[in-house]
């Protein structure tokens, strides 16, 4: 394990549709045993939306909480067409990862992403003038090519032995 304190945070949308992509689920579990042998975890953050009564869900999150990792959870946004037809829902974190990751910094050296978003770009390189060390956890479909080319990175997919439930 290295010294260098690491803030986990996970975009669970992102995580939800690469999974789906994927084709196999991670075990959270052994995620976060594994990130432990590469950092010092500080604080591992989930970061989703949730439909109202969605008990699956709630049960999901209680587990997530069970093995130590903290949620921060707001209720999906339904996205309608103009006769109000349900289309999808949506939950965006971008702005709550890229505030909690800045408002956290002086407790970590590393920050690590489980997110291909391009959104993060910008984060990563502010974090870059602060000598934060960065780390996206993606797929080679599902990462942008900005984090690709401006972080260090590990693809989920070479990883599935050690992280696959």
């Amino acid at each position: 394990m290295s010294t260098n304190k690491a803030l986990v945070l996970i975009d669970g949308a992102n995580m939800f549709y690469t999974q789906q992509d994927m084709g196999w689920t991670l075990d959270w579990k052994k995620v976060t045993v594994y990130l432990r042998t590469k950092w010092d975890v500080a604080d591992v953050r989930y970061y989703t939306g949730i439909k109202d009564n969605d008990i699956k869900m709630q049960k999901y999150l209680k587990y997530l909480g069970h093995i130590g990792i903290k949620i921060a959870s707001k209720p999906l946004k339904q996205i309608k067409d103009n006769v109000g037809n349900l289309l999808m829902y949506k939950s965006n974190f971008d702005v709550e990862i890229a505030v909690d990751a800045m408002l956290k910094m002086q407790k970590y050296d590393a920050l690590v992403i489980f997110s291909g978003d391009s959104d993060f770009d910008y984060l990563v390189k502010v974090l870059k003038t602060f000598s934060k060390d960065v780390w996206v956890f993606s797929t080679r479909a599902m990462i942008s090519w900005e984090l690709r080319l401006a972080t260090n990175h590990l693809f989920l997919e070479d990883l599935k032995r050690e992280l696959s439930r």
